[in-house]
């Protein structure tokens, strides 16, 4: 039983924490946020801070890690050479809605300000995926990389679209119009 009242106030102090860190990555980059800022705006004292995390770095690190674990899930088992497009609208429904749900970090992590090593981190993870999946199709692996370079910089570019105006489409509707231009092109569209 204490057990599981400690792990959930370590849960809470953590979560604190990433969420300070978001709103103070709002403001200003990572290098210009100190550790006082982010434990004042958490209400946490520093030796609490330091039992989870060595730095700000490390704090963003592992919260960035998370999201990465999180996405790999969701791509896993998924495949991307589904000729209707059927099964890619699904996965990138989940992860939109997983987007949408984690709206604030993922704004921040993805943003211009945002680190970068995060997005390349992202888009190596779908990379993977999708070229493995496009040469089992018999693609030559150069050609699949540049259709994974251009899905994905498109792709990428929606998301942020979407985030900066408030997520107004849902997820599904995202995903249908990304997996269409993907498939079609503009001439899905015009």
């Amino acid at each position: 039983m204490k057990g599981q009242k400690t792990d959930r106030r370590v849960k809470y102090t953590k979560m604190v924490l990433r969420e300070s860190l978001v709103k103070l990555l709002k403001q200003k980059p990572i290098s210009k946020i100190t550790i006082k800022e982010i434990c004042e705006e958490a209400d946490i004292n520093r030796a609490t801070f330091y039992t989870h995390y060595s730095d700000q770095y490390d704090l963003l690190r592992q919260t960035e890690t998370g999201l990465l674990s999180d996405i790999n899930e969701y791509l896993a088992g998924y495949s991307f050479s589904d000729k209707d497009g059927s099964e890619s609208i699904q996965i990138l429904e989940k992860i939109f809605e997983y987007i949408k749900e984690n709206a604030d970090l993922c704004s921040v992590l993805l943003s211009d300000t945002g680190d970068i090593s995060f997005q390349q981190e992202v888009m190596k993870i779908v990379q993977n995926q999708c070229i493995s999946e496009w040469t089992k199709k018999s693609v030559n692996k150069e050609l699949a990389e540049y259709i994974y370079s251009f899905a994905v910089t498109g792709s990428v570019g929606v998301v942020h679209k979407w985030l900066k105006e408030g997520m107004k489409q849902s997820a599904r509707e995202l995903a249908e119009m990304v997996i269409n231009l993907t498939n079609r092109g503009i001439s899905a569209f015009v």
